[in-house]
């Protein structure tokens, strides 16, 4: 038996290149190209993208003919029509799909509405998720939740490959790894159909690779790595029936990591910027790494590499499910190393969530002494003693370490009626309650001080702390709306009780002094 599998996939690569390089030369001569007018694209050239044609044709031709020789050679695996026709003809109306899409370029509700049903065909032909042992134990699954599932895992496998197909070579390289798999587990739970369809389909992907390897010199089009990537959903539901259902719902997940792990980063990265889902963008894996540095060639050997990975992960699992755990941990920590490095920057903001969500006791502390602060100010009339004592108690434990205060009259004032405030020398007057012998404040917030009666401004505070690195645990919006307000009327006030600064302010001309922070 393992002669005829080389048999075969040798002579179906070599069907494949026949293929490959007819429709190739016949769609150059017909002009039928991809300009390089895509931002998220990298060729420079026009290139033909209908290679799934070749795919196509090379995998429909080559899977007949593997029938037919194991059937004359008296090896002919037990073939059910009803589960055979149950893939091709669904994988079938997704290679149209692809192909309109690819001529037209069609919507992504028809595209979707056609693979749920593609989907639906696979579940009906008996090619499904039926059962679930962390859910159902042996029992099998309702219908309700059954087809949902085998419609999720179908639209994941078959647009995870149509995702990376980024970078020449790299959908159909990382699909053969994965085929490779689904090839060695048929083979160890013995579904010969899976066999003989999954190492035609390897055949097929290596001879497409030949052309399609950078540079490349004729692209999938989304009818080859849709085509491609429902195959292999369809193959790997196939040939999980008779494996135990924990390790037949693991092995897939895991060797098909690359797409799969491109699919919840894409909708991750769309969902925490609020941009459509199915909006493209240029952060998909082969971006980030070409965005690193490396070149085209390097990082779909990366890639290549980071699949294969998987794949053998994957194989581990054959073991039994006591290896799930270690495999899935092992799995988890790679991925998360792996993206650290690619840094995401919507990973660092989620992170940086989970930081506040873990801090949101004390956020929620010190709003509520800045509030009695605000209260402070409207409930009294402080003088410049009174109103820096509440600003110290207020912000001093926020991490502040001193206020700066600017308005017109500080040149005539005398200063011992602004006492705790002295002159800065800068147009304005601080106090800073820092200890001794510490470090001068590296940031600052400037507020706007506006008249209470006519909303004119006149004047400013700013507020100090001694390290920007710390993180700021205070609402920023309430500091720049209410605190300001209230801050505002109290410095007026205090203003308005220094008698030599309400005569100054009476002075046809006044001379307003310019603040110079410390560094934002």
């Amino acid at each position: 038996m393992t002669s005829f599998y080389i048999l075969i996939f040798t002579g179906t690569a070599i069907t494949s290149l026949i293929f490959t390089r007819f429709v190739r030369d016949e769609v150059i001569r017909r002009g039928w190209l991809e300009k390089p007018d895509s931002g998220r694209h990298f060729h420079v050239t026009p290139i033909p993208r209908l290679g799934g044609i070749a795919v196509f044709l090379a995998f429909t031709v080559a899977t007949g003919i593997a029938l037919l020789a194991a059937k004359l050679l008296g090896i002919a695996p037990a073939v059910s029509s009803h589960t055979l026709f149950g893939i091709l003809l669904p994988a079938c109306l997704i290679f149209i799909l692809g192909l309109l899409d690819d001529i037209f370029s069609i919507g992504y509700h028809l595209k979707f509405v056609v693979q749920i049903i593609a989907a639906v065909w696979l579940y009906w032909s008996g090619l499904g998720i039926y059962r679930l042992t962390l859910y159902s134990g042996h029992a099998t699954l309702q219908l309700f939740i059954g087809i949902p599932l085998t419609i999720l895992w179908v639209l994941l496998i078959t647009n995870g490959f149509n995702l990376i197909d980024g970078l020449d070579g790299l959908s159909a390289g990382s699909a053969l790894f994965s085929t490779i798999i689904i090839f060695a587990v048929s083979v160890f739970t013995h579904t010969p159909l899976v066999s003989l369809l999954s190492i035609v389909l390897a055949g097929v992907i290596l001879g497409f690779l030949r052309y399609n390897f950078y540079p490349a010199s004729i692209f999938l089009g989304d009818s080859g790595s849709l085509f491609i990537g429902f195959l292999l959903s369809a193959l790997a539901l196939a040939g999980s029936e008779k494996a135990t259902t924990v390790v037949a719902v693991a092995i897939p997940v895991v060797s098909f990591g690359l797409p799969l792990l491109d699919v919840f980063l894409s909708v991750f990265r769309r969902y925490m910027n609020n941009k459509p889902l199915f909006l493209g963008d240029d952060d998909h894996l082969h971006h980030k790494l070409i965005k690193r540095g490396f070149s085209h060639r390097d990082a779909v050997l990366l890639l290549y590499a980071v699949a294969a990975a998987f794949g053998i992960l994957s194989l581990t699992l054959l073991r039994g499910d006591m290896m799930i755990g270690f495999v899935l941990l092992l799995t988890g920590l790679g991925v998360w190393i792996g993206v650290q490095q690619l840094r995401y920057v919507e990973v660092y903001e989620l992170a940086a969530a989970a930081r506040r969500m873990w801090q949101q006791k004390q956020i929620t502390a010190n709003n509520l002494q800045v509030r009695r602060a605000i209260e402070s100010f409207h409930n009294a009339a402080p003088d410049l003693a009174e109103l820096c004592r509440t600003l110290q108690a207020a912000l001093g434990s926020v991490g502040f370490c001193g206020i700066s205060i600017s308005f017109p009259q500080v040149d005539w004032a005398d200063e011992t009626l602004l006492f705790p405030l002295r002159r800065d020398g800068q147009g304005g007057c601080s106090h800073l309650w820092k200890a001794q012998g510490s470090l001068p404040p590296q940031w600052e917030l400037k507020l706007e001080l506006t008249s209470s009666s006519s909303g004119s401004r006149f004047g400013y505070l700013c507020l100090f702390r001694e390290r920007a690195s710390d993180p700021l645990l205070l609402d920023m919006n309430l500091l720049d709306d209410e605190f300001r307000v209230g801050v505002s009327g109290a410095v007026e006030r205090a203003l308005d009780r220094i008698p030599i600064v309400r005569v100054v302010r009476e002075k046809p001309q006044a001379v307003v002094s310019r603040v110079t922070g410390a560094g934002s």
